[in-house]
């Protein structure tokens, strides 16, 4: 049963000039927008049971975490939480306690995989559990909105898209960016080439944070020390390795290239519509303090694609959400793409041009159109309902992370090296090195073993 919407002509124009009004967004693109969400409306089919209202369990509930999980709560209903911080898991079950009905309360994830009312995984952890928690979600059958980036290394991105597909579950990175409407029209105005020839796309991220030396403490009551830390080496605990501080910390992330530089990057490589660059080399700008956090506060790396573009991904002091905190030379978080016809700016909060006519100018009807989703989450659950892959698959994920990753191994590398994007090795000199890094010494128990 197809669902039927109506709206007047009148009252359709009216919405696309308000609408463009307060975004910034050109008319011609609003109206796209609207007349794709009208048809959406108009063929998608009314969901049915027993998925009407899918069950929902969200592991990992941190900030980013709950906020997901508010968001798919718009979709099902949230019925487990798991954390191996109790306390966590205690103020989210909390949180989402609904009509006198609490979620019920994991510290191992495996034990929610079990349970057959499960039927969608909101996976939030820190990224150096992403890759067990998909793995072992894909393999219960569950469908997976998994945080980004997707993995903590190359290697192990091979392996959660292979669970992905051997499964046939459906898998959502959390790259939302491809949801922005701001950030679909820069990448098909690129595409198209409305600013010429693609020559260089410059990627401005946060920087990250840089303190140390840091004293260890005893362990949180509530806090499993050794399952927060997984496969990563065993050390004492610090409270600044936990929880919302971990990214700055190479044995769990990347720092600020795979933070925000996961959602840029993503973009970028949507603009081009290639895998992966064929060359990378990365300098840290501002060395991490002995003792503190270990990855760079500040870095700048370049990138070259087999298209000619160089990408130059490089940090700045912006605050992440379109604060003034700038740079004197004016730079900000977001990305510039820049063409033998002139450049496109694009961030979360607005798009820009050299010139306004090449936003404001309408594509030709043959032109190359970008799959659209107007929302990150609900696209995933339309995607549970007609079984195709939602706007940030698996393999996007993968190589999107790949490009952070390939960046992480140059800094911690201290060299230039060469990229095979279809074989997906180093190549040339130093190849040895840059292997070596594609996957990461796995401590027991928790390797792919864990999650057999």
């Amino acid at each position: 049963m197809k669902k039927t919407f109506q709206i007047s002509r009148r009252s359709f124009l009216a919405r696309c000039t308000a609408t463009a009004a307060a975004t910034g967004l050109p008319v011609w693109f609003i109206q796209e927008l609207l007349a794709g969400a009208v048809e959406a409306a108009t063929n998608t089919p009314a969901p049915t049971a027993p998925k009407d209202r899918p069950g929902i369990a969200l592991i990992g509930c941190g900030g980013q975490g709950c906020r997901d999980a508010l968001n798919a709560a718009n979709h099902g209903d949230i019925i487990v939480v798991c954390d191996v911080d109790q306390n966590h898991a205690e103020a989210a079950a909390k949180q989402f306690t609904k009509d006198g009905k609490t979620p019920a309360i994991y510290n191992d994830f495996r034990k929610v995989m079990e349970r057959d009312d499960v039927h969608i995984i909101i996976q939030a952890t820190p990224d150096h559990w992403h890759t067990l928690v998909n793995i072992a979600a894909a393999k219960a059958k569950k469908d997976i909105y998994g945080e980004k980036p997707l993995t903590l290394t190359i290697d192990e991105g091979k392996h959660v898209i292979k669970a992905v597909r051997d499964n046939h579950v459906i898998f959502q990175t959390g790259t939302q960016q491809r949801s922005s409407p701001r950030f679909h029209l820069a990448c098909e105005l690129v595409r198209n080439g409305r600013i010429g020839q693609l020559k260089q796309i410059n990627v401005f991220v946060p920087a990250g944070l840089r303190a140390g030396q840091f004293q260890t403490a005893p362990v949180p009551v509530g806090l499993n020390w050794d399952f927060w830390q997984g496969q990563t080496p065993a050390v004492d605990y610090l409270k600044e390795r936990c929880h919302g501080t971990f990214r700055w910390w190479f044995d769990y992330s990347g720092g600020p290239v795979t933070d925000w530089g996961a959602h840029h990057n993503d973009i970028a490589r949507w603009a081009m519509g290639l895998d992966g660059p064929v060359e990378v080399e990365a300098k840290v700008v501002t060395e991490p303090i002995p003792g503190g956090y270990t990855t760079p506060s500040e870095f700048e790396a370049t990138l070259h694609w087999a298209n000619g573009v160089k990408q130059v991904v490089k940090t700045t002091t912006d605050d992440g959400w379109g604060g003034t905190v700038l740079k004197p030379d004016g730079q900000r978080n977001g990305v510039k793409f820049q063409g033998t016809n002139g450049w496109i700016w694009v961030n979360r909060d607005e798009i820009s041009a050299s010139d306004k006519e090449l936003i404001h100018a309408p594509l030709p009807d043959n032109a190359i159109r970008l799959e659209v989703s107007r929302n990150h989450m609900g696209n995933f659950f339309d995607s549970v309902r007609s079984r195709q892959d939602p706007i940030s698959s698996v393999e996007s994920g993968h190589r999107s992370a790949s490009v952070g990753h390939l960046i992480v191994i140059a800094l911690r590398s201290g060299r230039k090296f060469e990229w095979n994007p279809e074989q997906e090795i180093f190549i040339g000199d130093g190849a040895e090195i840059g292997n070596a890094q594609l996957n990461r010494k796995m401590r027991l128990p928790y390797d792919y073993t864990f999650v057999d």
